[in-house]
């Protein structure tokens, strides 16, 4: 869906490479020597954390609890 626009198709960017796809979990994935899954499993786990926290931080160490 490019994932952050909501259209639902997971390997479209909707003509915009900055568009979060499949593609960029398969790069992250590769970068860190994890599979696709564990990529998005991380990914899922940490939005949850991010959502729930009473506050955000643009601090590169910041780590919702």
């Amino acid at each position: 869906m490019c994932y952050n626009c909501g259209c639902g198709m997971p390997n479209n960017d909707m003509g915009n490479p900055k568009n979060i796809t499949n593609k960029t979990f398969e790069e992250a994935s590769k970068a860190m020597e994890q599979t696709v899954k564990e990529s998005k499993k991380n990914a899922q786990e940490l939005l949850g954390k991010v959502l729930a926290a009473k506050k955000q931080s643009k601090d590169r160490n910041w780590k919702p609890e």
